[in-house]
């Protein structure tokens, strides 16, 4: 291990794993360590005994929930958007040779106490029972301008430069209702909170055109694709290629710290007695806490079903977005659903989580509006973990931490965190490939 790397990466978490990967394929030399046996970090795979260890406190199983093994339940679920930027960096990499993926069957939004189908387009908008009949002719009109809107066609623009119309003044252009305009913020933009009503109106647009994008990829009832046996092959797709581009892996290697010379500077990382030299650490915040601050919790509650959500068209794979003014939180709250077609669970068995950002210190009660959803349940397990954001100056110290992972369903937020760290960490943006991307798409599932 006494020898010199580039980049020192600490923590096999799935945002680690990725930068790890691109690292290497930029022709860094990369350490990869972690003081855990296993892949993952925070956002692990486990099987049910491994579950039942982990918040029952024994790893005998009932008979009824089936076997052990056939389970592959992520710790942090998110559906991956279609056509987004993970499933984008996914195939300049190659990972997708290592991944099998299959489209999530339902998209769906909470509001006035039921679960509606997310409508995307201008058709859509009009078959919505979301809305009544004027509403859906205003929504129409808006989302045509969405879908028509190119940001190099000034013709497409009709007029307003989105750069510097909010895009609460462009929805009051449509007149919309509070209502759908909920519903297009949070669960078609996936808006965590209000503040984009009062920014750039650009930025929604993207957003919504993204999702409409991702939805027409695949030709299914959602945006999104998930692998098959769930997140957890993820981390160890992208620890392959950094071994296939000469990064060294190393786990269960304890205490991992992070040397620093006088100025402070992060110049290696010493375990168990030797010390591996570099120029940059990368890593969670776990191994440098003193460089992280709490900026929340989240709460969540993992629930074993042997039925579909209801009202959801029976679908096997499902995002339920409930929206904060829906339930008169702070923060939306997000139900994910898995099951044996994914083959995240034994035949007959479905994987239900419902998250949020924490508010109070009682998730049963706080997650309750999710959790009334899934209709019965066989088996819950209710979770909290704190939320850390780095404080430091990486130019300062070498050290690059990422955030923790946030209570959304989907990649978008942690897709950003990755390649805005690629960009602190290389001073250049992840190069986009001239040849088209699309055909990789859609020979993707």
């Amino acid at each position: 291990m006494d020898e010199e790397y580039d980049v020192i990466v600490l923590g096999t978490g799935l945002k680690e794993c990725i930068l790890s990967g691109i690292l290497s394929v930029d022709g860094l030399k990369v350490l990869h360590m972690d003081r855990n046996d296993y892949y993952g970090g925070e956002s692990t795979s486990l099987n049910l005994a491994k579950i039942w260890k982990r918040f029952k406190g024994s790893d005998t199983t009932p008979d009824h929930l089936g076997v052990s093994k056939e389970y592959n339940v992520d710790m942090v679920p998110k559906f991956m958007m279609a056509n987004g930027a993970l499933v984008r960096v996914l195939i300049r990499t190659s990972v997708t040779k290592y991944l099998n993926f299959k489209a999530v069957d339902g998209s769906f939004v909470y509001n006035n106490g039921k679960i509606h189908k997310v409508p995307a387009t201008d058709v859509e908008a009009l078959k919505s029972n979301l809305m009544g009949l004027f509403e859906k002719r205003r929504a129409r009109k808006f989302f045509i301008y969405v879908q028509d809107y190119e940001e190099d066609d000034a013709k497409s623009h009709e007029g307003l430069d989105l750069h510097k119309v909010t895009t609460r003044e462009l929805i009051s252009k449509y007149g919309l209702e509070d209502d759908t305009v909920d519903f297009i913020g949070h669960a078609l933009a996936l808006h965590r909170d209000d503040n984009y009503l009062d920014e750039p109106a650009i930025d929604t647009v993207k957003r919504m055109k993204l999702y409409a994008e991702s939805l027409a990829r695949f030709q299914g009832g959602s945006p999104y694709i998930y692998p098959l046996y769930g997140l957890g092959e993820l981390p160890q797709a992208f620890a392959r290629l950094s071994a296939v581009y000469g990064g060294t892996y190393m786990l269960n290697k304890p205490e991992c710290k992070v040397e620093f010379d006088e100025s402070g500077k992060a110049f290696g990382v010493t375990s168990e007695g030797e010390t591996a030299k570099c120029k940059k650490v990368v890593c969670d915040p776990s191994y440098l806490p003193d460089k992280v601050k709490k900026v929340g919790r989240v709460a969540r509650a993992i629930c074993i079903m042997k039925h579909p959500i209801p009202d959801t068209k029976d679908s096997h794979s499902v995002q339920i977005i409930l929206p904060k003014k829906q339930l008169k939180r702070k923060s939306d709250m997000y139900v994910f659903c898995c099951s044996y077609a994914h083959n995240v669970a034994p035949k007959g068995k479905f994987v239900a989580f419902v998250s949020t950002e924490a508010e109070t210190d009682k998730p049963e009660i706080e997650l309750k509006p999710g959790i009334d959803l899934l209709g019965p349940v066989e088996e819950t397990f209710f979770d909290m973990y704190d939320r850390f954001e780095p404080v430091n100056a990486a130019e300062e110290d070498n050290c690059f931490l990422t955030t923790s992972y946030d209570a959304t369903t989907h990649f978008e937020t942690t897709v950003k965190d990755v390649l805005a760290l690629y960009s602190k960490i290389t001073g250049k943006k992840i190069k986009r490939r001239k040849e088209d991307l699309n055909g990789k798409l859609n020979n993707l599932l």
